[in-house]
């Protein structure tokens, strides 16, 4: 009787022990900004992610960082849908867990910026989610708020994720080989966030940087740039 008692509370105590896990950034209290593991989809999906607990209001996390050049991130399918990198440094955390991450709690997007004369900049989306594989995990993308870098991002609202080895853009050639990145690209790019990490001003080569043009224009590659999420928070109606 004993035995079948603990069996029967099992899936209980598993419940509860999976409500302990932080699901994202947000789920991470009174703590520094930095590397923190969290469960996108339960028990068994650890992960690393970095959480910037600083940036308007924190408890952002981070699931795309370019610092420095250090990883490469002209890549296939596979690992653009697994993720790769180190969360200390630069990574992209992979498809499948934004878009886990975005279908259990609905999301707003942060895009920091800053380019090598230490200037930096953001925009902000107050709605942001990814589908899953079968649609090509396709963007949905509303509520631009400009942190002064404009908006580059406002033709890819719909479009699905795109590698050099799996084309799923608009253009009649292949943006991601083409302009050497991989990306929800439209007809191509406005923004080219995974692009080559350059330095700074150079045309010698045509929109294959780490380009923001509505805030650095067509020929300026950042020094760095990250993308996070943050679940939206509740709106709070005063009580009469």
């Amino acid at each position: 009787m004993e035995m079948l008692l603990v069996l029967l509370l099992l899936p209980v105590l598993g419940s509860c022990s999976d409500l302990l896990l932080p699901l994202d950034c947000s789920d991470i209290h009174n703590q520094p900004s930095g590397v923190y593991t969290i469960y996108p989809i339960g028990a068994t999906s650890a992960i690393q992610v970095y959480c910037d607990m600083d940036s308007l209001g924190g408890k952002w996390t981070a699931f795309q960082r370019r610092t420095d050049g250090s990883v490469n991130f002209y890549r296939p399918w596979d690992q653009y849908r697994l993720g790769f990198g180190f969360a200390a440094g630069e990574y992209w955390l992979g498809l499948e867990n934004i878009f886990h991450l975005t279908q259990r709690r609905k999301s707003e997007l942060l895009i920091d910026m800053e380019d090598f004369e230490g200037n930096k900049s953001y925009a902000r989306y107050s709605s942001f989610s990814v589908g899953s594989e079968s649609d090509g995990y396709r963007l949905h993308l509303t509520g631009f708020i400009d942190g002064g870098a404009g908006d580059s991002f406002k033709l890819i609202n719909g479009m699905k994720f795109s590698t050099f080895d799996k084309d799923q853009d608009t253009w009649e050639g292949n943006c991601a080989r083409s302009f050497v990145g991989a990306f929800w690209y439209s007809n191509c790019h406005d923004a080219n966030p995974n692009g080559i990490y350059r330095w700074g001003a150079d045309d010698s080569l045509y929109a294959v940087g780490m380009e923001w043009i509505s805030w650095k224009g067509r020929a300026y590659s950042l020094k760095a740039i990250s993308m996070k999420i943050r679940p939206v928070q509740p709106t709070v109606t005063p009580s009469s």
